[in-house]
């Protein structure tokens, strides 16, 4: 009998399917935003399509990024019109066929005496950002109505600040949508399964032979099966090294971290992102409401450590937060205490060929550009350097790549334009539950067309929103037996993000849920507390502060 789609026993299921010997027109590797956004367009220009993700689905960049659907605001001020253009364009489209989970976020710029950039030459590059969005959203706002905006914003020789516009997510929900619209076209992606080889169609030490496929290893089972293709895309982000070097490439990514803290909504209680200068070096940093409590953001630092762990933030980059919010909230007076949570993201950045002491010798992280780049290497089409905002163009552009190894299965002229997301109606969730217009769009927004199912299979106890946050028992119970779950930081860290709104990765919060967690995924109770005890510690080392690893 064949199961649903990523319900509990599915895994297994496919995986048998799979070493049966199934081809597909393309295989991509990677199950970040770029990886998904290929997957997507692809099957819905009628491919059939495999992906696969060696860790979690949005493990890596793309659950640990800054939340932002920008417009790309620095790409006009170096000139880059027609990126700035894409990227504004991009985020408008967003945010209306995917409201709820890709939403509008005011920013707010101060203007300080003598300070950059002042408020004439700001309002004439806004002028042409909102030229793109075909929209005037930016307002000059006078330095008394700042404190109703950004309480306790720094007032001293403050002239006033601009109001403009860019958007926000939950960027790894933001994955599973995009995911789910690709098997809802006929796509497979599979988690925990990892590209360890390449196949060729002549010796496997002959340089430049058409990739016809890939080897696999099931890195929860350790079976290892090999799948054929027409061609192979590789979406791995910053680990993109690691399969072009197996087709003999030398480096060519240098991978930057971007931390960031999170502190409880009344410690400093904005309604817009705030946007400044950090005192010590410059660098753009900000300070945003996101589900309910604040982030400060981020750094821009060489990341040096292992790329198969999680990336963590260092005391240094502690410091460096709360001194740039500290320098624009003049009487916080944060200190550590106050922090609910951390994460840190790697950001790929290509480089010509990269080398980590003659890079970072000559190259700041900051004076980096962050465009992407896309290669063929007889079949295996790489990409890094995408951004969130435009993962459909970038779609696009590799599916072009990809072409000529498609077999006549894609005509350039299938590739103009992106696929649309289907804007479902919130209004459809109504039932027997009286939930809020708000509430409505936020779960159509995360779930399309299955949130009407989603809501009728709940008891009304299980739609009441957990502790302060905006989710609720039954996404989790959801996410439980329909979104692939295999470790327990898969679902409290990605499926809903309750592990970094809380202390602790919310473990007091979820723990009278858990037997009814554990039943849905199917756990016996060892496996439950082997989770248990992996979560807490994935939680001690990669999303508290350093030095605060417990005895768990």
């Amino acid at each position: 009998m064949a199961l649903s789609y990523w319900s509990p026993g599915w895994r297994d299921q496919t995986l048998q399917s799979l070493s049966n010997g199934q081809s597909f027109d393309l295989i991509v590797v990677g199950g970040g935003i770029t990886g998904a956004g290929i997957y997507r367009e692809a099957t819905a220009k009628g491919l059939k399509v495999l992906l696969v993700e060696q860790k979690d689905f949005a493990w890596g960049t793309s659950s640990r990024s800054s939340k932002m659907v920008h417009g790309g605001l620095r790409y006009l001020g170096k000139g880059q019109f027609g990126l700035a253009k894409d990227s504004v364009t991009e985020r408008q489209k967003l945010m209306e066929q995917l409201k709820g989970l890709v939403d509008p976020l005011p920013f707010l710029m101060g203007h300080y005496k003598g300070g950059f950039p002042g408020p004439w030459i700001f309002d004439k590059l806004l002028a042409i950002y909102d030229l793109f969005a075909g929209k005037r959203y930016r307002q000059f706002v006078k330095s008394q109505v700042n404190d109703f905006y950004a309480p306790g914003m720094k007032q001293r020789e403050l002239l006033g600040a601009t109001r403009f516009m860019d958007a926000v997510t939950d960027d790894a929900r933001l994955v599973m949508r995009v995911l789910a619209d690709g098997n809802e076209q006929g796509g497979i992606a599979l988690n925990y399964l990892k590209a360890t080889g390449v196949m060729r169609s002549g010796s496997e030490v002959e340089r430049n032979t058409k990739v016809i496929g890939l080897y696999l290893k099931d890195e929860l089972s350790g079976k290892e099966l090999q799948v054929q293709a027409n061609a192979v895309v590789n979406a791995s982000g910053a680990w993109t090294d690691e399969l072009r070097q197996m087709l003999g490439n030398k480096k060519s990514i240098r991978p930057l971290r971007g931390s960031h803290l999170v502190i409880p909504f009344w410690r400093l209680p904005v309604a817009f992102s705030v946007s400044f200068f950090h005192p010590k070096d410059k660098r753009p940093v900000f300070v945003f409401p996101w589900e309910g409590q604040v982030v400060i953001g981020t750094t821009d630092l060489d990341h040096h450590n292992t790329m198969l762990s999680e990336a963590s933030i260092t005391e240094n980059e502690v410091t460096y937060l709360l001194d740039a919010a500290n320098s624009q909230f003049d009487h916080a007076a944060l200190k550590r205490e106050d922090i609910i949570s951390s994460w840190s993201g790697v950001r790929p950045v290509v480089v010509d060929e990269y080398s980590a002491e003659d890079v970072a010798a000559t190259n700041k992280p900051s004076d980096e550009k962050r465009e992407h780049m896309v290669w063929d290497d007889a079949g295996c089409i790489s990409i890094a350097g995408g951004k969130l905002t435009t993962f459909r163009l970038l779609a696009l552009e590799v599916l072009r790549a990809a072409q000529p190894y498609l077999q006549n299965n894609l005509s350039i002229s299938d590739l103009d334009a992106p696929s649309d997301f289907s804007e479902s109606d919130e209004s459809v969730l109504i039932g027997d539950h009286k939930l809020s217009k708000q509430r409505r769009q936020r779960l159509v927004g995360r779930y399309g067309d299955i949130a009407n199912q989603l809501v009728e299979q709940a008891d009304i106890d299980d739609l009441t929103l957990l502790g302060n946050t905006e989710v609720c028992l039954q996404e989790l119970f959801w996410a439980c037996e329909n979104e692939a779950v295999e470790h327990l930081d898969d679902l409290l860290l990605r499926r809903v993000r309750i592990g970094m709104l809380y202390p602790e990765g919310a473990i007091h919060l979820i723990q009278p849920w858990t037997e009814l967690l554990r039943e849905r995924l199917q756990w016996p109770i060892q496996k439950w507390d082997e989770e248990w005890h992996r979560y807490k510690n994935i939680i001690a080392d990669h999303y508290s502060l350093p030095n605060q690893k417990e005895c768990v």
